[in-house]
This record gives structure tokens, C-alpha cells and sequence, in this order.
């Protein structure tokens, strides 16, 4: 096997994990909506939690993106 077409592959693999981040946020969104929905006053103290969960989701994301360029330039 040639050297660049194991880099594809390992890079292939290490961003199978942006599936699981978008419906994480896809979730997240959706509770976060939903919980609004039922109790408008409840915003000011769910919004936080949402966004935190947010930032903790999408920094997965970053972490394989950068993985992925590691294997594929590094």
C-alpha cells in the first residue's frame, strides 16, 4: 500500500467523527428550542448551558479537522 493512500485513509477515518458532532448539535439545538417552547421565562438560564454544550461539540469537531490535517501534511 502505498504511503499517501494510507494518509487518505487514516484522514478519512479521523473525520468519521463530524457525523456525530452535527447531530450532537442537531440535538442540542433542538432541546434547546424545545425547553423554550414550554417555558419562555427559563431562557436566560437554559441559553448558557446550550451554548456551553455548543462550544464543548464543535471543539470535538476542530480537534478531528486538525487531526485529519495532521495526517494528511504532517
Amino acid at each position: 500500500m502505498d504511503v499517501q493512500a494510507a494518509k487518505y485513509i487514516g484522514a478519512g477515518l479521523a473525520v468519521i467523527c463530524l457525523f456525530g458532532v452535527g447531530i450532537g448539535i442537531g440535538n442540542i439545538f433542538s432541546a434547546f428550542i424545545t425547553s423554550v417552547a414550554r417555558n419562555p421565562a427559563a431562557r436566560p438560564i437554559v441559553f448558557p448551558f446550550t451554548m456551553l454544550g455548543f462550544a464543548l461539540v464543535e471543539a470535538i469537531a476542530l480537534f478531528a479537522l486538525l487531526i485529519a490535517f495532521l495526517i494528511l501534511f504532517g
